[in-house]
């Protein structure tokens, strides 16, 4: 099955002579069984073909475990993107489970029992997300690296005021961003103060961590011109159903200010279509909130699904149009739609444009048509006005309005 994707007899030997070289051929049926384009399919198995030598340098004979996987994709850098690599072996998964274990490494990482009992304290002590736990893990991994290499052999009782300071330190210089700067010190503190409260320290460490200030509103959000939004909208071509689907998302963000997660999840259950209505479920903010359903974007709505959506048991309303045909599993394929139709159109983007432009575009847009600021919070789903507060600062000419007459100055 491999000769569909790849013609050289060197690379099909490579390929077979792997790790996982006696299933390659079953993963390549699999991958054009359930419709996978054949640039998409051949990269995957190409990204497997890495994987089954680098298990194969390894020299793992039997089952390839969780720890071996990620030690792979970390080794990728960031030349390749993890997630495509991370499909990949998924699929490899799903064709021959046997090849694969649950279980941890035979050699165990001697921080697992502590990362475990973190893992559990941010769950169910503190009730955090799985995102958010995830998040504070690998940066606990990253303090319980730095004290292993710095202090080897000591327990982490012995850690005083002046290694946090390093530490710190040490955490801060791994990024020059001040927003990223600015969310690494809660990030020890939470750490140091399960610490103290699992009492493996005698003393609270966290009231060493500075702090590495950025200061709210000091930067503007990231935005485009209302005109270009409502340019890239006009422009896509709605004779096929990936322009449908395109013109109805972007219609709905551009009109809610739905977030990327927000939008993924929205259900055909959702749309409460004789109130005109959308129902967004467990937002940011935990709670649930109803936005208007404008008449353009209800009816671009309303096409797409019952035109263009492919057929699914999925009850999501924004559906993938190629192989696997399914809801969208993560935020990126949101954000490469937002930015190819604003692309298209010739517009500048900024570095990191995704569904969040178009979000803070609406909110710059409303300020400026004078709405008032609590009216956008609600729209929005922040729970403090605060939140909202950025977005006044593009609003120059009721700013220039506010100000005071300058003493002496021409009236």
């Amino acid at each position: 099955m491999l000769e569909k994707y790849f013609r050289y007899p060197g690379v099909l030997r490579r390929l077979r002579s792997g790790a996982l070289g006696g299933e390659m051929d079953r993963i390549a049926a699999h991958l054009a069984e359930i419709g996978y384009r054949h640039k998409s399919a051949k990269a995957y198995l190409s990204h497997l073909g890495r994987f089954s030598d680098f298990v194969a340098r390894n020299g793992r004979t039997t089952a390839i475990d969780p720890q071996l996987v990620d030690r792979f994709l970390q080794s990728l850098g960031t030349a390749t993107p993890p997630t495509v690599a991370r499909t990949a072996i998924e699929h490899a998964r799903r064709v021959a489970p046997e090849r694969f274990s649950s279980q941890p490494s035979m050699m165990p990482d001697a921080h697992a029992p502590l990362l475990g009992s973190y893992l559990d304290h941010l769950r169910r002590v503190r009730g955090l997300e799985p995102r958010t736990c995830e998040g504070l893990l690998v940066w606990a991994r990253r303090i319980l690296a730095w004290h292993e290499k710095l202090h080897p052999g000591q327990s982490l009782a012995t850690m005083t005021g002046e290694h946090v300071l390093d530490l710190v330190a040490h955490l801060l210089s791994l990024s020059t961003n001040p927003q990223t700067r600015s969310s690494i010190p809660p990030k020890v503190r939470s750490f140091l103060r399960f610490l103290r409260w699992a009492d493996l320290t005698g003393q609270d460490l966290a009231r060493f961590v500075p702090r590495s200030p950025c200061w709210r509103l000091a930067h503007l959000p990231p935005r485009i011109a209302w005109e270009d939004v409502r340019r890239a909208i006009d422009a896509i071509d709605t004779t096929t159903p990936s322009g449908m689907r395109d013109r109805a998302l972007l219609l709905l963000l551009a009109t809610t200010g739905l977030r990327n997660k927000e939008l993924r999840s929205l259900e055909l259950q959702d749309i409460r279509w004789r109130t005109a209505e959308v129902l967004v479920r467990r937002t940011k903010a935990r709670r649930d909130r109803v936005v208007p359903l404008l008449q353009e974007a209800g009816a671009a709505l309303a096409e797409y699904v019952l035109h263009a959506r492919p057929q699914c048991d999925a009850r999501q309303v924004f559906l993938s149009n190629v192989a696997p045909v399914g809801p969208f599993s993560f935020s990126s394929a949101v954000s490469r739609i937002v930015r190819f139709r604003l692309e298209q159109c010739g517009i500048m983007l900024p570095r990191a444009a995704g569904a969040h432009l178009v979000r803070h575009s609406l909110a710059t847009w409303l300020v400026s048509q004078r709405r008032p600021i609590n009216e956008v919070a609600d729209l929005l789903g922040h729970r403090s006005i605060d939140t909202t507060a950025i977005y006044v600062k593009v609003a120059l000419p009721q700013l220039a309005d506010a100000a005071l007459p300058f003493p002496g100055g021409a009236s």
